[in-house]
């Protein structure tokens, strides 16, 4: 996981998605997920939402066409409030979307800060930073276990595209533009020629 930048909120999303959710929410203040179902209006914002932030905000993988879906980061069934507010969505992946839940130990990708999620290669796997704060290190921690940042086929993906960059197939800007946290570990390690050494076939 990288930083994510927070985008402003785009021009129709009051009239599509927040005046629709607050008249929904007066007559039923605490909505159950059932009753939320049948009021999703945040659906409306999924185009705008992944025009704005492009990659998943979890996994940092790019996420093509419009596969992607409104996560609420703070859970609409605890947090009604927020259910219709832009500054509550996030961009994720369905999988990563349906892992976090109504967790409440995931870090906020928008508070996120460069070195907190480190990558060791060439295990792929994701490990907290070092030298972080007790606090900020258990909340890393348990981030990368409620997402399992470091399941099966996370790692899969993670190594294909490492392997493929060290053996030449695609080049560093291809990371960039769609692995920006892999590229970013390439770089802050400076390891790329131990990666075509580890690689090489």
């Amino acid at each position: 996981m990288i930083p994510v930048r927070p985008q402003p909120e785009y021009k129709g999303f009051e009239g599509q998605v927040r005046r629709p959710g607050q008249r929904f929410l007066a007559a039923n203040p605490s909505p159950s997920s059932r009753e939320f179902r049948n009021r999703d209006y945040w659906r409306r914002a999924k185009k705008e939402l992944h025009r704005a932030y492009v990659r998943c905000a979890y996994t940092s993988l790019r996420i093509m066409g419009t596969r992607g879906t409104v996560d609420h980061f703070r859970p609409k069934v605890k947090f009604p409030h927020l259910a219709y507010e832009w500054s509550n969505y996030r961009l994720a992946r369905a999988k990563l979307n349906n892992r976090k839940g109504d967790s409440l130990d995931v870090i906020d990708p928008f508070r996120v800060r460069s070195g907190w999620f480190i990558l060791d290669c060439p295990s792929c796997l994701i490990h907290p930073g070092e030298n972080l704060e007790k606090r900020t290190r258990d909340q890393v921690r348990a981030t990368i276990n409620v997402l399992n940042l470091n399941s099966g086929d996370l790692v899969q993906e993670r190594s294909v595209q490492l392997v493929d960059f060290a053996m030449g197939k695609v080049p560093f800007d291809h990371l960039e533009k769609h692995y920006p946290f892999l590229a970013n570990e390439i770089r802050r390690q400076r390891i790329e020629d131990q990666m075509r050494t580890l690689f090489a076939v």
